[in-house]
């Protein structure tokens, strides 16, 4: 199994940043990728940002705010959550996946981020 600590989350004002970190631990020999969700109350997970060892992915919400970093060899992703908006907050969860064509399947507890207007 592969356990997944996030860290980083707070109570930040509107057009401020955080940064966002996670590490995974465990059977990560065959980590593809890791990612970041996250859910607001009352509403679905939704994708954030993912990075391969060759390539970043991002939500649309979030292009040109946010960005992912890490080296998936160590295990460990970032992200750089900038020019933050009461709508980003939500808990912000890590994940990881071993497969092109596979489901993120290992899942942090996950960090708040709260955004206050």
């Amino acid at each position: 199994q592969v356990q997944l600590v996030e860290s980083g989350g707070g109570l930040v004002q509107a057009g401020g940043s955080l940064r966002l970190s996670c590490a995974a631990s465990g059977r990560t020999f065959s980590t593809y990728a890791m990612g970041w969700f996250r859910q607001a109350p009352g509403k679905e997970r939704e994708f954030v940002a993912a990075i391969t060892s060759d390539n970043t992915y991002y939500a649309d919400s979030v292009v040109g705010r946010f960005t992912v970093s890490g080296d998936i060899a160590k295990n460990t992703v970032y992200l750089q959550t900038n020019s933050l908006k009461p709508e980003d907050t939500a808990v912000y969860y890590c994940a990881t996946k071993e497969g092109v064509g596979t489901n993120f399947g290992s899942w942090g507890r996950g960090t708040q981020v709260t955004v206050s207007s």
